[in-house]
């Protein structure tokens, strides 16, 4: 049995990105244990870049704050699933400050060894996702992970909105293909 946490970038309780998070979780949990995360209530600062993890006793950083919990959380995960929802191109900035905190050595330590991708936007350009899509592509290649899948849902607005889309059954499918796969 695998661990697969779920990080929701959104702060917004019940809204079409956590929709699409419990889809997913819903379709992997059948054969694994799936942890939904809800950054926002974890309290994050942002990275000062200033690498003092680089020479800290366990790569810590010197912030005491809620990423000291997800750092552990993510030292047990082999599956890593991003949800958020798109804000100017970008994912949420509660999301956006805890990725930029990965930027340790404490990261070598991480069982992760494939991600995911969930997003949600209230727009419905043909470029909506491409900015976050270009960037998960990278960190992909750059750490050597496996690309578990991608659910990307256009035009869900208000909360909710997702129920009358196929994002629902799309997340459950990327659910199910990530349990799958890691049996």
């Amino acid at each position: 049995m695998s661990r697969i946490v779920v990080l929701v970038g959104s702060v917004r309780k019940g809204g079409n990105t956590e929709l699409l998070a419990q889809a997913f979780a819903e379709g992997a949990g059948k054969q694994h244990e799936v942890e939904l995360v809800s950054v926002a209530d974890y309290d994050i600062h942002p990275c000062i870049g200033c690498n003092s993890c680089y020479t800290r006793e366990g790569h810590r950083c010197f912030r005491e704050d809620g990423m000291q919990a997800i750092y552990e959380k993510l030292k047990q995960a082999e599956v890593l699933v991003i949800a958020s929802p798109v804000y100017f191109y970008g994912i949420s900035a509660q999301l956006k400050a805890l990725v930029d905190r990965l930027h340790t050595p404490m990261r070598n330590e991480f069982a992760i060894r494939k991600l995911g991708l969930i997003l949600a936007g209230a727009a419905e350009i043909p470029d909506l996702f491409d900015p976050i899509v270009l960037q998960y592509r990278m960190i992909l290649r750059f750490f050597k992970l496996e690309d578990a899948g991608m659910v990307l849902v256009p035009g869900v607005k208000e909360k909710g909105d997702v129920a009358g889309t196929d994002g629902i059954e799309k997340a459950r499918k990327m659910g199910e293909a990530v349990a799958a796969a890691q049996q």
